[in-house]
């Protein structure tokens, strides 16, 4: 009798353990955590085309992936890189865990193709970022003068970012700044 009993409490705290295994492990996996910050448009010099520039941060435990973007202003928004001076059209860019992926001057950054309108300094551009695990962040981007450079330019109005389709950040483990 002693010994069931010993061996049935062993078999609860077995149990219990690997109960509390399997929760770890679940949290550890971790989620992205995405933001989007310093936005905008230089204001394009022709009415076929124009840049558009931003920064994710991820501060989760998890990588995502910006797989693509669509906007009413543009029949297609490509993603693309620019390194030594090429400037290449991407599929997706990596979001790292706990990193940033940037798009700058010079470096990654939408494309807007066939623009549906012109827009002038002091518009706002809507764009719809696509991320493999966080779903759908929406952005306004505002358009600046043609010559705007961020590393220069300092103070709040950059572009703001929020959940699409009424949904929480939360909801997409993203959190969404101004």
């Amino acid at each position: 009798m002693r010994r069931r009993l010993l061996g049935a409490a062993l078999a609860l705290v077995a149990a219990a353990s690997l109960a509390g295994c399997s929760d770890g492990g679940a949290e550890a996996s971790g989620a992205p955590e995405l933001s989007v910050d310093g936005a905008f448009m230089p204001q394009p010099v022709n009415s076929d085309m124009a840049a558009g520039f931003f920064k994710v941060t991820n501060k989760g435990s998890a990588a995502d992936q910006l797989t693509s973007v669509t906007s009413p202003s543009a029949e297609r928004v490509t993603l693309h890189s620019t390194k030594d001076g090429t400037m290449r059209e991407q599929d997706a860019f990596e979001v790292p865990a706990d990193g940033t992926l940037d798009f700058s001057r010079g470096g990654n950054h939408l494309m807007f193709e066939e623009l549906t309108g012109r827009p002038a300094v002091g518009d706002t551009v809507e764009v719809t970022l696509h991320f493999s695990e966080s779903g759908e962040i929406e952005v306004s981007l505002p358009v600046k003068e043609a010559t705007y450079n961020p590393a220069k330019a300092s103070g709040p109005g950059h572009g703001t970012a929020h959940p699409a389709q009424g949904r929480t950040a939360q909801e997409h483990h993203g959190t969404v700044r101004s």
